[in-house]
């Protein structure tokens, strides 16, 4: 949790909080989806918030190196998602609801190790393949023309 959401935290608890966020959707040679496999084996795309003054390209660029060890460079944007469906409650009974900007990225370098503690697994998957994400992203979107 950023210190800025953690000020945030501290003024409402658990109450819904709107959180302006960015996801990438990195594929692979043969088209498979890179996922983040965190903490109860939950799948996510390689994501996360965007913080005061930062741009969402920017957000797309320190999270997925954060959370994959891979520096990429957004390519373009897939859409934009929000609403009642991008609501989520996490263990601890913090309510949020993300509003996304979904970033096509290339990768440009692979040489690291995720930074941050979250990541439990890194695994690229097929569509016919893909397991439950956290977040219910549209199919066509994730796996549409590359």
């Amino acid at each position: 949790m950023s210190p800025y959401v953690r000020r945030l935290r501290a003024r409402i608890g658990h109450e819904l909080l709107l959180v302006p966020s960015v996801a990438a959707v990195i594929r692979d040679k043969d088209g498979s989806l890179l996922l983040q496999e965190k903490a109860g084996h939950i799948w996510s795309l390689p994501a996360g918030a965007i913080e005061p003054g930062e741009s969402p390209q920017d957000a797309v660029y320190r999270e997925v190196r954060e959370e994959t060890g891979l520096v990429v460079e957004p390519i373009e944007i897939r859409g934009v998602f929000g609403g009642s469906a991008f609501r989520y409650t996490y263990s601890n009974g913090d309510m949020v609801e993300y509003t996304v900007v979904l970033f096509r990225c290339r990768i440009v370098t692979s040489s690291a190790a995720p930074l941050d503690s979250e990541t439990q697994a890194l695994r690229y998957f097929p569509k016919e393949q893909m397991p439950e994400l956290t977040l219910p992203y549209p199919m066509d979107v994730l796996f549409g023309g590359i």
